[in-house]
C-alpha cells in the first residue's frame, strides 16, 4: 500500500484496503480469546475462594465459548472461493403477490444478517412485484467469508402463513429460490470470448429518477453458449452496469465449474444424494405452529421472529459441519 501508484487503480486499491481491514479483524478477534482465556483462567483461581466470581467466571465463559465456535466455523471455510464475496440472486416461485413478499422477507432476513456481522450489502439488480413485493432481486454482499457462509443458503426456501393478501384468511404455500455464486476477482481465468455475447441496452425500470428511466442505462447480457442471461440495472451509467453484468456473468460461469467438480465428487464416492441448486432446502412455518426447519441436517428453531431478523447461523453452522463430515 505504500508503493507509489497504489492509487492509481482505485478499484483494486479499494479491495486490497478492504481485504487489509478484513484481516486485521481476525487478527484482533483471536487477540480477544486470548486475553478472555488469560482473564478466566485468573477469574477460575480466585473463583474458588469468592462465589460471586465464579458466577461471573460463568457468565464469560459463555462469552467465549461463543467466539470460540464462531472462529471453529471460520477454519470449514476452506474452498477456493470461500473467502469471496457473494452475490445472491432470489426469485419468487409460483404463487403470485404471496410468493413476491416473500422474496421480501428474505432479502430483509439476509440483509440483517449481513450488516450484523458488519458485510456490506449492494442491490445489483431488482424487479418489483405487480402489487407487492418483489420478483426477483440480486445483491451483492461484501465482507471476509461472505461466500463461504451463504453458499449454505443456496437452494429452495418454502414459506407457510396465513396470507395477509387473501381476504378469505386462508393458508398458503409459498417458495422462493435463492442463488448463490462467489464474487470472482480479475485474477481469476475464466474465458469470456466476445463473439459468445449478445448484449442489449433498455430503460431501466422502477424507482431511480428522471435521468434512469429516459436512457439505455440497463443491460442485459446473454451467454450464447450456455444461455446464462444477466442484467444490471442498478446504475445510472450504462458501462457501470455493463461491468457489474460481466462480473455476474463471470460468477456464473464459475458456480458451474464448482457444480461439476462437486458432481464428480460425489460420483467418486458413490453419493446419490440431489446436488441440483433447486433442491427445496428449508421451511419458515408460521401456520398452524411456528418453526423454522432446515431439511439437510433436521436442525429446527422455534422463534421464527428471530430468524426472520437475520439470526439463521445456527443453519449456516450445522449445514457446514455436515459438509465438513462429507
Amino acid at each position: 500500500m505504500q508503493q507509489p501508484g497504489f492509487w492509481d487503480d482505485q478499484e483494486k486499491a479499494q479491495k486490497l484496503t478492504q481485504r487489509v481491514a478484513d484481516l486485521k479483524d481476525r487478527v484482533a478477534a483471536f487477540e480477544e480469546v486470548e486475553r478472555l482465556y488469560g482473564d478466566l483462567a485468573v477469574m477460575v483461581e480466585l473463583g474458588e475462594e469468592d462465589a460471586d466470581l465464579a458466577g461471573e467466571a460463568e457468565t464469560e465463559l459463555a462469552g467465549l465459548q461463543r467466539k470460540l465456535e464462531k472462529m471453529e466455523l471460520e477454519v470449514l471455510l476452506s474452498g477456493p472461493y470461500d473467502s469471496n464475496n457473494a452475490i445472491l440472486a432470489l426469485h419468487a416461485g409460483a404463487g403470485g403477490t404471496e410468493a413476491q413478499d416473500w422474496v421480501d422477507m428474505l432479502l430483509r432476513m439476509y440483509t440483517r444478517w449481513a450488516e450484523e456481522r458488519g458485510y456490506r450489502v449492494n442491490v445489483l439488480d431488482m424487479l418489483p412485484g405487480d402489487e407487492a413485493g418483489t420478483k426477483s432481486a440480486t445483491i451483492s454482499v461484501e465482507g471476509l467469508h461472505a461466500y463461504g457462509y451463504l453458499k449454505s443458503e443456496k437452494g429452495v426456501h418454502r414459506l407457510v402463513r396465513i396470507s395477509p393478501f387473501d381476504t378469505a384468511g386462508r393458508r398458503h404455500t409459498s417458495f422462493a429460490s435463492v442463488d448463490v455464486l462467489p464474487e470472482v476477482q480479475e485474477d481469476i481465468d475464466v474465458e469470456i470470448k466476445p463473439e459468445d455475447l449478445k448484449i442489449d441496452t433498455y430503460r431501466s425500470g422502477g424507482a431511480g429518477g428522471q435521468h434512469v428511466n429516459k436512457t439505455d442505462s440497463a443491460v442485459r447480457i446473454t451467454h450464447m453458449p450456455t444461455g446464462i442471461v444477466v442484467q444490471c440495472q442498478s446504475e445510472r451509467s450504462q458501462l457501470t452496469n455493463r461491468n457489474t453484468a460481466m462480473k455476474l456473468l463471470k460468477a456464473r460461469l464459475v458456480d458451474i465449474e464448482l457444480q461439476k467438480k462437486e458432481e464428480e465428487l460425489a460420483t467418486m464416492r458413490g453419493e446419490q444424494r440431489e446436488i441440483a441448486w433447486g433442491s427445496q432446502i428449508r421451511s419458515y412455518v408460521f401456520h398452524p405452529y411456528r418453526m423454522v426447519k432446515d431439511h439437510r441436517t433436521n436442525t429446527e428453531v422455534g422463534n421464527i421472529d428471530s430468524v426472520m431478523d437475520g439470526n439463521i447461523d445456527i443453519f449456516i453452522s450445522a449445514y457446514l459441519q455436515l459438509m465438513a463430515r462429507g
